[in-house]
């Protein structure tokens, strides 16, 4: 493949991968860390470019998990450093001159419940929700991004909708107190 081809297939993936792998990584951490995840991905595929596949999409998305684990991994050795330093050099005792974040940003409520219940799902069933619903993915492209079978995609995303659905059922409802449409109160589904 001469430079020019290679050239165009990657402005052609950009294109195609950018914006919905910049969507995922924002919805996941903030927006510096995002741009510098996306950075990364774009790299990873420019030097893989024929490793790609057709639909490359999923694809992007699993390169963009792994460089955002990275950059999370990054991060956390960063952090317990700057703790060992402030243990070791404790800073100046500095006023606090930030305003009370009490702004609201456009948050409903119902932003406010879904995030709610996704923070009390297992991971596995708050991702593949992610992905479903904010990233729009298919089964199939699911299968790809988690490494698993598209039958098995389907499946985890079925029983996750089904537990996001059950915890959404007992924030409508005072003290744990779930009801059913006739069916069984079992929480373990």
């Amino acid at each position: 493949m001469t430079d020019t081809e290679r050239e165009k297939r990657m402005c052609t993936l950009v294109a195609l991968v950018a914006d919905p792998v910049r969507g995922y990584l924002h919805r996941r951490t903030d927006a510096a860390t995002a741009d510098d995840v996306l950075a990364d991905t774009l790299l990873v595929c420019w030097r893989r470019l024929d490793a790609v596949p057709v639909d490359a999409l999923p694809w992007a998305i699993v390169v963009a998990r792994q460089c955002l684990s990275n950059a999370q991994r990054a991060e956390r050795r960063r952090n317990r450093l700057i703790g060992r330093i402030i243990a070791i050099d404790p800073p100046p005792a500095a006023a606090d001159d930030s305003p009370a974040a009490s702004t609201v940003d456009g948050t409903t409520a119902v932003d406010v419940r879904v995030t709610t219940a996704l923070a009390v799902l297992r991971r596995n069933d708050a991702e593949i929700l992610r992905l479903w619903a904010w990233d729009e993915l298919t089964s199939p492209q699911l299968a790809i991004v988690l490494g698993i079978s598209a039958n098995a995609a389907a499946i985890r995303l079925h029983r996750a909708k089904a537990r996001l659905k059950h915890e959404l059922l007992k924030s409508d409802n005072p003290a744990g107190h779930v009801s059913t449409d006739g069916g069984s109160t079992d929480a373990r589904r």
